[in-house]
């Protein structure tokens, strides 16, 4: 028994030795278990804030949006014509339908003036071509379109004959008489030619005055914003600043088409007299030869 007994002890306390490490490693074990399931319940809590979408940007490593500026805000101009027209007075609108109208006019009358004096070039090329082969002064106008305009200075000039003939003319000579005849022919020709370039000239001319008003009146604005704001800042003046020199670029605008259109008319205008007088002289020339009817 006393030797069974000392066998027993040693056995009892290995067996509770082992208990006791077992039940340590068994509570040891257990914080991080519970760890492990909590963790992802923590990271499935929502981040409010700036917090969670720099949370998720680091985490799914796609870079971040900015936010889109709204497009209208760069694209609309407060200082362009559109609002020059909107925000502007009447005297401004005024102005500026004055210079519209004068650039249209303008137009017009370049553009007319043109075709016509193409005409005429035309017109005369043709006239050489038919009346040159003709015997006598009645025949070359029957030969020529009754449409053309050097028909009339051929017209005038057999009403010249005709005239003197009737014993209207006892004081003078045939060929004086048929002279003034044709010469007030052309001069009729010449003033034809010229209609339209009054306007021209006077575009060409009060233009820029008219667009120094607008920007005169623009300024004026400029200086009213100053008085009642009580500073000048760039937001104040620049609207009435813009207009003034947006009137000030219509008003050259409008004045330098003018100004070229009348000059280039006025040399064309010239050649288009000397082929007039040209053809008067071979009528002249006709009438005192004798060879009229």
């Amino acid at each position: 028994m006393k030797i069974r007994g000392n066998f027993t002890f040693p056995i009892l306390r290995a067996t509770a030795l082992a208990l006791t490490f077992a039940v340590g490693l068994a509570v040891a074990h257990a914080p991080a278990h519970a760890q492990e399931e909590t963790a992802p319940a923590v990271a499935e809590t929502p981040v409010e804030g700036e917090a969670a979408a720099e949370a998720t940007g680091e985490a799914t490593g796609l870079p971040e949006i900015a936010e889109a500026e709204p497009a209208s805000a760069a694209e609309q101009n407060p200082y362009g014509l559109g609002a020059l027209w909107e925000q502007g007075d009447f005297v401004s609108k005024a102005t500026l339908m004055i210079l519209a109208f004068m650039s249209m006019g303008s137009w017009y009358v370049l553009i007319t003036k043109l075709f016509e004096q193409r005409r005429m070039f035309d017109q005369f090329n043709r006239v050489i071509k038919l009346f040159a082969p003709t015997d006598t002064l009645k025949e070359g106008i029957e030969a020529l379109p009754k449409r053309n305009s050097y028909r009339v200075v051929a017209e005038d000039g057999e009403e010249a004959v005709a005239q003197f003939k009737r014993g209207l003319s006892s004081e003078v000579t045939l060929s004086d008489w048929s002279t003034a005849a044709l010469s007030r022919s052309v001069e009729g020709l010449t003033a034809k030619l010229q209609g339209g370039l009054a306007l021209l000239a006077t575009v060409g001319s009060t233009a820029p005055f008219v667009g120094l008003f607008g920007t005169v009146w623009g300024i004026y604005h400029a200086l009213v914003a100053i008085g009642v704001s009580g500073q000048a800042s760039i937001d104040k003046v620049a609207g009435p600043v813009g207009e003034a020199l947006i009137m000030t670029a219509i008003g050259l605008a409008v004045a330098v088409p003018a100004v070229l259109g009348y000059n280039l008319l006025t040399r064309r205008n010239k050649a288009v007299v000397s082929r007039a007088r040209r053809f008067a002289t071979e009528v002249h020339l006709r009438i005192l030869s004798g060879k009229v009817a």
